[in-house]
């Protein structure tokens, strides 16, 4: 998203006529329209797919297609169970059912990074942000994840602590060289503020 311009407007002529560049700035920022709206989130290069407060998709992107393998016609009107592990669809819907009821979620600026699975069956490992939307009563009506595909570094990130497990097994002798503070450094090079919901997706 683009970041917002925060120049401040020279307003020492206020009190008279407009200045002459206020219709010019007018027009400028004219808003897409519903239509233009549409073609930006379509063309993001980050997935975005909405679901109803049931859990049934009810939008999904071009990006989400290439991440998941599965067009929009498909996945439009199925149940997020079609991207979400098996053994993790019971903690998942959990945590649905959490956030629903109570209309808040703590990872509309956190990024929350769980498995999902591929239409094809490979296993994938994808990081994405949640907004809730409301409809007039002011309850959820809406969730809309916006997703990036995190396999990548996910996969790092088991290399390295296989690394870190293979060197511990080299030297039983000195145990703390590898122990609580190797760990918690190899984290934070890698990780930052993420957080995990398990290792393997």
């Amino acid at each position: 998203m683009a970041d917002r311009d925060d120049r401040r407007v020279d307003r020492g002529d206020e009190g008279g006529d407009a200045p002459c560049w206020a219709h010019e700035l007018e027009t400028a920022v004219t808003p897409l329209g519903a239509t233009g709206w549409d073609q930006l989130v379509h063309q993001l290069a980050d997935a975005v797919l909405v679901a109803n407060r049931a859990g049934t998709i009810t939008y999904w992107n071009d990006a989400a297609e290439r991440l998941f393998g599965w067009s929009a016609a498909e996945a439009t009107g199925r149940r997020l169970d079609l991207i979400i592990p098996e053994r993790f669809r019971a903690r998942h819907w959990d945590g649905w059912t959490a956030a629903v009821a109570a209309g808040t979620t703590r990872y509309g600026a956190t990024l929350l990074e769980v498995p999902a699975s591929h239409r094809d069956g490979r296993p994938l490992s994808i990081a994405f942000s949640i907004t809730l939307l409301r409809d007039r009563t002011g309850a959820v009506s809406h969730l809309v994840a916006v997703v990036r595909d995190d396999t990548q570094r996910w996969q790092q990130r088991r290399a390295g602590r296989r690394q870190l497990a293979d060197r511990r097994a080299e030297e039983p002798s000195d145990p703390s060289r590898w122990g609580r503070r190797a760990r918690a450094g190899l984290a934070r090079s890698r990780w930052g503020s993420h957080r995990f919901v398990d290792d393997e997706p």
